[in-house]
């Protein structure tokens, strides 16, 4: 029975996976996608989309590696969709719109915000080639040149292949970790990482096959071995092995695009390697997933109990043959959804009630303790009050 049990519960290892958005959560299982965002009156606005992979029209795709490199492409371009569909929930794009906007919508059918987003993913992915794979190839051969150069022409880095690659691959490890450390000082990036956290907790508790409450999901661990930091980390130790493959007498720039090239191989291999941990427990696993949940130390921060209860109600709303007609206000009593303010409930009256069972409960707990003491010494009441607070 026991071991029945445990087979059910693993049945729910790689089920369900998410990311943190904008004062949000987005978690996808199978072709259901949802988003929670946390809005600034206090409610929950629930996103739903239908996701169907390429993986499951052309079975080809499917293959290991080949799914891979389309995951690698499906989740780029999710990540674009489920910020957009943020960024549209929490209302940030709303406004009088000016006669550019205007003409972006007529002509080209998008908005200023969809503009800007993929003006910023082009110059993002720009920005990655050239820190992480071009600046390390550049930064190793002039440590090639300077090491030569002391040597007096008897050490040269670049015919050392395999040096010459590890060199470069710290470096890139160096760069990320300073850039991770950098961008987490942002207030904005914090509270997303916040929510990163909030998104591991609840697939951890999930997993575990315990019910969905913020208390439950506190109890676990905010570092998750099938995370993107993971695998992005687990690219960059795959792209040091593979550039013991690559010339190190090559000029920075040929080994860049080389690199390049070699993307989709790093991609698909790194995405197996993260599938696999993800669905076994054991120390080979754990030692491999190490490194990755290091770097999560970074990119998750301690969620609140609001940021847990997003991740909920998207994980919850996310699996609906798991939990059928599930809506966020059936389990949080002051998430007050659109039809609640049509029914005249506005979120300052919710705000009110809430303030006031509180109020109630503060003084129902000060009435217990005036009953308590009534029958205590002076110095015994002295010692119940310290240990009260």
């Amino acid at each position: 029975m026991a071991k029945k049990e445990k087979k059910e519960m693993n049945c729910r290892l790689g089920r369900v996976g998410g990311q943190a958005v904008l004062e949000g959560v987005m978690m996808k299982s199978g072709t259901h996608m949802s988003i929670a965002s946390r809005m600034p009156d206090g409610s929950i606005k629930m996103t739903n989309k239908t996701v169907v992979s390429a993986r499951q029209k052309h079975k080809v795709l499917d293959y290991p590696i080949i799914r891979g490199v389309v995951n690698f492409v499906e989740m780029m371009k999710l990540s674009y969709t489920t910020m957009d569909a943020s960024t549209v929930a929490l209302g940030l794009d709303e406004g009088e719109p000016s006669k550019f906007e205007k003409w972006l919508s007529e002509k080209l059918h998008i908005s200023i915000t969809t503009l800007v987003m993929i003006i910023g993913l082009i110059v993002g992915f720009a920005l990655a080639i050239l820190m992480f794979i071009f600046l390390p190839s550049a930064s190793g051969k002039g440590l090639s040149a300077l090491f030569s150069w002391i040597s007096g022409g008897r050490f040269v880095l670049s015919d050392h292949r395999i040096l010459f690659s590890l060199i470069e691959g710290i470096l890139k490890i160096a760069i990320f970790l300073i850039y991770l450390s950098l961008v987490s000082l942002m207030k904005d990036i914090r509270r997303t990482f916040e929510y990163h956290g909030a998104e591991h907790k609840t697939v951890f508790c999930y997993e575990a096959g315990l019910d969905l409450t913020p208390e439950n999901v506190k109890k676990f661990k905010r570092f998750h071995p099938r995370c993107g930091t993971s695998f992005m980390f687990f690219m960059i130790l795959l792209g040091i092995i593979i550039g013991c493959f690559i010339p190190s007498e090559w000029p920075a720039v040929l080994r860049s695009l080389t690199k390049i090239a070699l993307l989709p191989l790093t991609a698909g291999l790194g995405y197996e390697i993260i599938r696999f941990a993800g669905k076994h427990d054991n120390w080979l696993i754990r030692a491999i997933s190490q490194p990755g949940l290091w770097v999560q130390r970074i990119t998750t921060k301690e969620p609140d109990e609001k940021q847990i209860e997003c991740a909920i109600a998207a994980l919850k709303t996310a699996i609906p043959e798991e939990f059928p007609g599930y809506t966020p206000d059936q389990q949080f009593f002051w998430v007050k959804k659109e039809k609640d303010k049509e029914e005249g409930v506005s979120g300052a009256v919710c705000v009110r009630v809430a303030k006031a069972m509180e109020h109630r409960e503060r003084k129902e707990e000060r009435a217990h303790m005036r009953a308590v003491m009534s029958r205590m010494s002076r110095a015994e009441q002295v010692r119940y009050k310290r240990r009260a607070v």
